[in-house]
């Protein structure tokens, strides 16, 4: 094959099913061509890659929290998109809060593409919001463009994108199965919550008991029973609780149409190796127990768990009270979009995994989940959005280093394996990023 923009050869091609050597070609932003290693492919540019690296598909992150506009001193999409290459990610969708206005109609969100075309570095797409008030604007949303819709059951943290009560989450799910809409949950039941201790102090454990495991648990067997009645495609955003794995598994097996991920903080990080006053670590639902951490992983392994994402959710340094170091007044988030990648690889290497998996749940799966075909795969048709990835090389976190606006990360000063080197977005190192639409074939 001749007149190839770029070809790439490496003795390690990584895609979902395996790896492989292999030549990959590429004319016009996409992959025209998966051949042998040695095959003859002539382009303007070839690569080859060093005999420590890789080559994946690049990530698709469909938890992100951009805040721009109106918080944009939390992060942006110029700061965001940067983090997001640095680490391997070639697309993020964006959360519809903590922007001001939330992605809550179509205005908004109109706001929000203008905001974000200039800025992006990787492709974006967007979600939008579903509170009290705005059903008549859930199909105009999805007409307009976005991958599904966030609900939360309790207090989000910001007042401008209030909760769903029980009657409120029925009639946007009965609204979203008439348009096949994907509802996106945070999964706290707020009852549970109202009844735990409050949280107040440097305790951790405190902290962690004040959202407690059944909170999640009763909150996600709430959505299956209304999926199952309503047929409306659920996802269940960032579990922690172990315990709902049952749960989805048994709808998974009756046909209910549901999904759910969880947060490389929730498969590093264990709640008995958090120091009381470290905010750094906050975030909802919380890291909890290392035995609840391993059976995370083997909702992995099952299958029951489909995704790894980041729910990057970043602030300023300010709003996370180091000072105290109460957990009651401290922002809840984690920043990590930059090294989600090294972060699970460093844990899947040591539990038996594959990087296959890795692209599995990190790339491949995001993609399906939100229809984008071209994304997060390694195949003919694809879009060329690559990541060169030397698995084996370790580095400490930096926090100051990180493209993230704030320098606050819980994995600030941690080992961790994997360092990507070069990171491609359809087929080059410096294309600006797209802004991207449900059902849209790229």
């Amino acid at each position: 094959m001749t007149g190839l923009d770029l070809v790439v050869r490496a003795q390690r091609v990584v895609r979902a099913t395996g790896e492989q050597a292999g030549a990959i070609g590429v004319r016009d932003g996409r992959i025209v061509a998966i051949a042998p290693y040695d095959a003859s492919l002539a382009a303007a540019l070839e690569v080859r890659l060093a005999d420590d690296e890789v080559l994946l598909p690049g990530l698709v992150d469909s938890h992100v929290h951009v805040n721009d506009p109106g918080r944009t001193a939390w992060e942006g999409f110029t700061s965001a998109t940067r983090a997001a290459a640095a680490g391997g990610v070639t697309t993020i969708i964006d959360m519809p809060l903590n922007s001001l206005p939330p992605t809550c109609d179509v205005p908004a969100l109109t706001l929000k593409r203008k905001t974000a075309a200039p800025q992006a570095s990787v492709d974006v797409g967007f979600w939008g919001g579903a509170i009290p008030g705005n059903l008549a604007d859930l199909r105009p949303l999805h007409e307009a463009g976005v991958f599904g819709f966030k609900c939360f059951l309790l207090h989000s943290g910001v007042d401008e994108f209030p909760p769903l009560d029980a009657l409120q989450l029925e009639a946007v799910m009965r609204e979203l199965s008439t348009f096949d809409g994907l509802l996106i949950v945070h999964a706290e039941d707020a009852h549970s919550i109202d009844h735990a201790p409050p949280p107040r102090g440097a305790s951790y454990q405190d902290f962690l008991q004040s959202r407690p495991r059944s909170a999640e648990n009763q909150a996600v067997a709430d959505v299956i029973d209304l999926a199952r009645r309503t047929g409306c495609r659920v996802h269940i955003l960032h579990v922690s609780s172990a315990e709902v794995l049952p749960l989805i598994a048994a709808a998974k097996a009756d046909g209910v149409r549901i999904t759910a991920e969880t947060c490389p903080h929730y498969l590093t990080f264990a709640a008995e190796e958090i120091p009381d006053g470290a905010t750094q670590y906050k975030c909802c639902p919380p890291i909890r127990e290392s035995s609840n951490r391993d059976l995370l992983w083997e909702g992995l392994r099952a299958g029951t768990i489909d995704l790894v994402v980041s729910d990057h959710s970043p602030s300023t340094i300010d709003l996370k009270h180091l000072d105290t170091g109460d957990f009651g007044t401290a922002w809840g988030g984690i920043a990590s979009l930059q090294l989600g990648l090294p972060a699970v690889w460093t844990e899947a290497r040591q539990r038996g995994f594959t990087l296959a998996d890795v692209v599995r749940w990190m790339a491949l799966a995001p993609a399906v989940q939100t229809g984008l075909r071209a994304k997060g795969r390694i195949e003919v048709g694809a879009d060329a959005d690559l990541c060169v990835f030397a698995p084996d090389q370790t580095f400490v976190v930096d926090a100051h280093a990180l493209e993230h606006k704030n320098a606050i990360t819980p994995y600030d000063g941690r080992t961790l394996y994997g360092v990507v080197r070069r990171t491609v977005l359809r087929g080059t190192s410096d294309a600006a990023g797209r802004l991207l639409t449900r059902g849209d074939p790229r």
